[in-house]
């Protein structure tokens, strides 16, 4: 948008960048005249090979970056060496090295997860023959909750690469398949792989069972209907993920640049000095409440470089949010909380 504006206006060649992930999306850029060149860093850590593929017409194949910044900007700035959430082998080339195994082996690898995925591919890369179970009709896990969340839609792409990784490297993938110790036993397999991911932790809190009380697997997986006012209990990064599922509407900022720029005020037009005016975001279609226990400014232990957009994000929404919460009961009025001296 910006090197957009400034093309012909200057004698210097112009260079854009940030979210350019894609050979494609650096093409079109370039195509339309939007800049004259491109910059593309955490694509890099995603996939080393991502301009070798691209050139080879792989695109499908290519690992790409979903902006999470978990491993490479937050690591950053606590001085520890960057690495990839989707690619850990980035900066760790020397060590991390896959090698062909010196004795093929028979796998089951069960839960196809991210962990599942980069196991059985790996393991299969390197010669093994390798069965993955998934108990679901789909591979992925808990990134099928987190692709729902409004901004985190590229996470899907993540599954698309393990798609292609899966029938490139051969793995025998077995899906709606409950993988029992008896079934693994008959298989004659040599080694075992337990990657079956987490439970959600139930607290303590007379009430839990209450039919009111949904988990976010009932919300982002099974779709169930959710009311107009809404608590969540913990704000760690489930907790905001959820918040931002509930307090967006079908129209997502991250997938609509009229929708971004009201939400953010960015005034597309330039009419504004420096291009920014006032943020107008899309009403929340509900009330929500996000508590937690410990006392202290919810979101605070979120990643540096992106916990700021998502507490800046709910604000927007008029999203309350609570620290120093002790949960008393749940019963048909609700749930019923201390908070500073206070019971509401």
């Amino acid at each position: 948008w910006v090197t957009r504006r400034l093309m012909g206006k200057v004698g210097i060649p112009l260079v854009t960048t940030n979210r350019i992930n894609m050979p494609e999306v650096a093409e079109r850029i370039l195509a339309e005249g939007h800049a004259d060149m491109v910059s593309m860093a955490r694509p890099f850590l995603a996939d080393a090979e991502i301009l070798s593929k691209a050139r080879q017409g792989k695109v499908h194949a290519i690992n790409t970056c979903i902006a999470c910044n978990q491993a490479c900007l937050d690591h950053t700035f606590k001085q520890i060496p960057a690495t990839c959430l989707v690619n850990p082998r980035a900066c760790r080339e020397t060590e991390l090295v896959i090698r062909p195994a010196s004795a093929k082996k028979k796998i089951a690898v069960v839960g196809a997860g991210p962990a599942g995925l980069a196991c059985a591919t790996t393991a299969a890369e390197r010669g093994h023959e390798v069965h993955l179970y998934e108990a679901s009709d789909r591979i992925g896990g808990q990134f099928n909750m987190a692709k729902r969340i409004p901004g985190k839609e590229e996470f899907n792409e993540t599954l698309r690469y393990f798609d292609h990784r899966l029938r490139e490297t051969g793995v025998h993938l077995h899906l709606d398949t409950f993988a029992t110790a008896e079934m693994l036993r008959a298989g004659g397999f040599d080694e075992v792989v337990l990657a079956t991911g987490v439970k959600p932790r139930t607290p303590d809190i007379p009430g839990i069972d209450h039919p009111k009380v949904l988990s976010y697997i009932d919300v982002l997986w099974h779709d169930k209907p959710v009311g107009q006012k809404v608590a969540i209990i913990g704000a760690g990064g489930i907790g905001f993920d959820v918040a931002e599922f509930l307090t967006h509407g079908q129209r997502h900022p991250s997938l609509d640049v009229q929708a971004f720029a009201e939400e953010w005020g960015v005034d597309l037009s330039y009419r504004h000095r420096g291009g920014l005016t006032e943020p107008h975001p899309e009403p929340s279609p509900r009330e929500v409440w996000l508590m937690q226990r410990s006392p202290g400014k919810p979101g605070k232990r979120l990643g540096k470089t992106t916990g700021w957009i998502h507490r800046l994000s709910l604000r927007h929404k008029n999203v309350h949010m609570m620290g120093g919460v002790k949960y008393l009961r749940i019963d048909d009025d609700g749930l019923l909380i201390e908070h500073q001296g206070e019971q509401k």
